[in-house]
């Protein structure tokens, strides 16, 4: 997006600039206080500061056979773009290993930069060496087949009561998963952005031996 007096905000200067935080108190500004899952969504791959738009998967599990083995999630990594941040919505089941190596390899060739994972991944030494990102509640050794799969793609899917919506701007480091809606997304990027360049200027002059009331009370920032 374009802002004015600024150059226009690309998802790589966000990845540069933004953290799960500063975006978070953005969206408060505009009045949307629960746009982050309170489950704990870590970095089990990289840390890196993941940045996006939501590609989103809806999972199940199951207990009978697969009568179509990974179909619906190969289609979703198949149908990936560049700067996709795979969601994949499991309702928290540790039941397998729903996401891995060879997923993440077939969803970066696709220009996917990384994925969300609401359950359990597996391979993450084979993903950390891939530097690809994956954020997730906890690692399952099992396989995903006849134990969970996609039921559903590219909907609005719900993480702790939290809606992620196809397209949606998605922020992720290790202090938890943000995500923005398309109708505040111009706004919360422009409070964002000013916010971390005045965060900047604040932990200037408290560096430079301001007091801390002192800079709040000068810049407003905290």
């Amino acid at each position: 997006m374009s802002i004015a007096g600024t150059p226009t905000i690309t998802l790589e200067m966000m990845r540069q600039s933004f953290y799960s935080a500063v975006v978070c108190d953005a969206l408060d500004a505009v009045g949307m206080r629960r746009q982050s899952p309170r489950v704990s969504l870590a970095p089990l791959s990289v840390d890196v500061v993941l940045v996006g738009r939501c590609k989103t998967t809806l999972w199940a599990d199951m207990a009978h056979p697969d009568p179509k083995p990974y179909d619906l999630e190969l289609r979703a990594v198949d149908d990936c773009r560049p700067d996709d941040v795979l969601i994949a919505a499991a309702a928290g089941s540790m039941r397998s290993g729903i996401w891995g190596e060879l997923l993440s390899t077939a969803a970066q060739n696709s220009g996917c930069v990384g994925a969300i994972v609401d359950g359990a991944v597996r391979d993450t030494t084979k993903m950390r060496q891939m530097g690809f990102p994956v954020f997730g509640r906890g690692r399952c050794v099992y396989d995903s087949l006849h134990r969970q799969r996609v039921v559903d793609v590219d909907i609005v899917v719900e993480i702790d009561g939290v809606a992620f919506a196809p397209g949606d701007l998605v922020i992720a480091d290790m202090d938890g998963v943000v995500v923005v809606p398309r109708a505040v997304e111009n706004e919360v990027i422009r409070r964002a952005w000013e916010k971390v360049h005045a965060e900047n200027i604040t932990r200037d002059a408290i560096r430079s031996g301001m007091k801390a009331t002192a800079a709040y009370v000068t810049y407003g920032v905290l």
